[in-house]
Parts: C-alpha cells; structure tokens; sequence
C-alpha cells in the first residue's frame, strides 16, 4: 500500500519516488530545458495576449455575437488556459524540479494541460457540428439560441475538466509501478492509450463532416452557378466560415497529432521508439497551436483584425471619452487651428456595431 504525508502530499516509499521522478526528468538536459523555457515564455506571453484580445472582441462588436463567434471565443478561452498550463509545464519540470516535485502539483501540471487540450478539441468538435447546421441550412449563423450556446459552452468544460481530473480521480499507477508510463510518470500506460485514441477518434470525427460540408457547398455552389449569372457572393454565403474553421481544425490535427502518436507508444510500451527524445519538441510544437489560433482569426476575418486594432489603441490611448477629456483640456489652452486639430482625434474604444455608418461585416 502506498502511503502519503498529509503535510505535503509527497509519496513516501523511495522505489515511487525514484520511479517516477527519474522518469520525468528524462530527455530534458539542461540548456534544452533553458531553451524551451525562453522560447515558450515568449509563446505562451503572445497566447495569453492574443487570446485574450480575442475574447474581448468578441465580447465588445455586436456583429459577434452569433453563435459561431461565442463558440470562437470559448476556443480562445482553452486556449488562454493553455497557455497558464505550458507556463506551468514548462518550471515545474526537468532534473533539478522532478525530485521535489509533489504528487499533489504533478496533478495540477497535467490536469491543467490535459484540460485545456480536452476543451480545444470538444470546442472544436461543438463548432464543427455548429457549422454542419448552418451549411445544411445554407446561412451564415446557425440558429442556436443564446441558452443552447451557454448550454454547449458549460458541458464543454465540464466534459474537460473531469477528463483533465481522471488520472487524480484514480487512473494512476501509484500503486502500481510497473505499469507507470514514460512520457507521464504516475499515469498509467492503459490511460495514454484510452487518451490517445479517443482524441485520434474525435479528429477522425471532425474531419469526416468537415469533408461532408465541403462536398455539400461543392454541389451548390455547381447549382447555385448553373442558375445565376454572375459570380456567388461568397461572403454573403457560409463558404468563408468554414474556411476559417477548417484552417484552425488543420492546424491543431498538424501540431497535437505526433503528439498523441508518441502518447501512443509510450501506452504500447515500445521500448524502442525512445519516446523521450521528442517530449520537449512535442511540446513546443504543442504551444504553437495556441499561438497560431488568434493570428488566423485575425488573418481570416477582417471585421475581428479591426476590432483588435481598436481594443489595442484603447490600450495605448486610453478610451475615446479619456482622448476627448484631454483633447478639450489642451484646446482651451491654445489657439482655435489647435482647436481644430485636436477634435479630428481617431476613432474611439466605442462599442463595436453601434454606428448606423459601419461596414457591413466581411468574412475573410
């Protein structure tokens, strides 16, 4: 039976100990580990700010606030959590970390990590099924209510944070050794597999209606063609959503797919695949979905780039009452060309949507 100190959860007998902590600190040498953490602190600051700014669009533009985006938007939330989790990953791992590390912070390490890849993909896999709806229909939004939405959002991280749980919950090979994987000492090999498979399924899923929504726009586009003189309007149709979509689906199959392939191995127990040798890399390439996901937002849809540009000079500039505030403080205390000048100040941190003046909303 094992045993553990109440005081710091740390495991007691030494043959656990020396199990699983020299199993972490595996593959990661010392200036590899200094590189990987200078890399990703500027990765995961980028998906923290990036991300953020993502929601807050979201949050502030009226011609957001659609289904799609609020399921968007909740992509940016996992991926902010991810970003907490690589920092986290990143200093509390390695030789001079693992021998001290608790039980109890190996399970908040991966439980955060394991989380946050569990809510990317259910949020992928939600707006997936979100833009199957809406093509089928043929419209740009779906026609989700707001409390079908919250209703999706809530079973997303809850369905996510009891995955990333599981292991704490008992999945574990504490008490037994033997079965203790590589990549994830204290998880069980059984558990990597059942992990690595079920988010294998999940992209095999994702990619399988994507394919069918993209034979469905096939044929009517072919129809729509053959009874319309001219070209479509492709952004008053759903094609440019997908793209975005499918596009943000291509890249995380590309950078979490090796991943769960060497999680994989290591579960079969492939003593000769080395598994350890990729643990760093995988992990860099891990963070990079994260950093991509906000920048192809902002490439893809140029209502969300304009948005961001506007949030961030509200950061700079202060709001546009604060800008006028001070444009009529220097204006009563010059001449009336000044004047003049200082009132032509740029747009404000307005909220978004409200001028009857604005451009309609271009998916790109």
């Amino acid at each position: 039976t094992v045993r553990f100190d109440t005081a710091t959860l740390a495991v007691q007998p030494s043959e656990l100990k020396d199990t699983i902590y020299n199993q972490s600190s595996e593959g990661w040498e010392a200036t590899q580990l200094i590189l990987v953490q200078c890399v990703g602190s500027i990765f995961c600051s980028f998906i923290l700010v990036a991300n953020a700014m993502v929601i807050a669009a979201v949050v502030t533009n009226r011609r957001f606030h659609y289904p799609f985006y609020y399921l968007l938007a909740n992509l940016a939330a996992s991926d902010f959590l991810a970003g907490i989790a690589y920092i986290y990953l990143m200093f509390n791992t390695g030789p001079s970390v693992s021998p001290v590390l608790t039980v109890q912070k190996y399970f908040i390490r991966q439980g955060l990590l394991d989380t946050s890849l569990s809510a990317s993909l259910a949020n992928l896999l939600v707006i997936a099924l979100e833009r199957y709806i809406s093509v089928m229909s043929w419209k740009i939004h779906s026609n989700l209510n707001k409390w079908r939405v919250t209703l999706l959002i809530v079973l997303v991280w809850a369905i996510s944070i009891f995955m990333g749980a599981v292991p704490s919950l008992g999945w574990n090979c504490i008490c037994s050794l033997k079965s203790c994987s590589t990549l994830a000492p204290i998880f069980t090999r059984s558990y990597l597999i059942f992990w690595s498979v079920s988010n294998l399924v999940v992209f095999l899923i994702m990619v399988s209606i994507y394919l069918r929504i993209y034979i469905y726009v096939r044929k009517k586009t072919t129809v729509l063609k053959a009874h319309t003189s001219g070209s479509i309007n492709r952004k008053r149709t759903p094609i440019k959503l997908i793209k975005t979509v499918m596009t943000v689906l291509g890249v995380f199959v590309f950078c979490w797919t090796p991943g769960l392939v060497v999680l994989l191995l290591d579960g079969l127990k492939c003593e000769k695949c080395n598994v350890s040798k990729f643990k760093s890399w995988l992990l860099l390439l891990a963070v990079l979905n994260s950093v991509m996901n906000p920048i192809i937002y902002s490439y893809k849809d140029d209502e969300m780039w304009t948005t961001i540009k506007n949030l961030l000079r509200c950061v700079c500039t202060g709001t546009r009452r604060q800008r006028s505030s001070r444009a009529n403080i220097r204006a009563n205390s010059s001449s009336p060309e000044t004047k003049q000048h200082d009132s032509t100040v740029g747009p404000g941190c307005i909220r978004q949507g409200g001028s009857s003046t604005e451009k309609p909303h271009t998916y790109g």
